[in-house]
């Protein structure tokens, strides 16, 4: 079992930047791929980004891509997503997810979810 605890949401003006942070505790000895989704108000939750254990090859969806960072640091167990140039659009909870095995961008393959986050982008 793995426990995600997400912080660093906020309001931000549109433009502007936020780090989002993803805490993982209990069996972080596992190689689990984690990732970030989202979901806006009366909308399905997406995917946004994610990264195998090593971090290397990070995977963005068309609507991260350029803006967003997703980063990972297995020492103090902690999943990142740096989010540059934010939009109105990019207005969501924002969901961390953990999932045993390789990329996936589907919400049915992580088996671990935190509780959430909100980003709230005015324009």
């Amino acid at each position: 079992q793995v426990q995600l605890v997400e912080s660093g949401g906020g309001s931000v003006q549109a433009g502007g930047s936020l780090r989002l942070s993803c805490a993982a505790s209990g069996r972080t000895s596992t190689n689990y791929t984690m990732a970030w989704f989202r979901q806006a108000p009366g909308k399905e939750r997406e995917f946004v980004a994610s990264v195998t254990w090593t971090g290397i090859t990070p995977y963005y969806a068309d609507s991260a891509k350029g803006r967003f960072t997703i980063s990972r640091d297995n020492t103090n167990n902690t999943l990142y997503l740096q989010m540059n140039g934010l939009k109105s659009e990019d207005t969501a909870v924002y969901y961390c997810a953990a999932r045993v095995g390789g990329m996936s961008r589907y919400t049915s393959s992580y088996n671990y979810w935190g509780q959430g986050t909100q980003v709230a982008v005015s324009s």
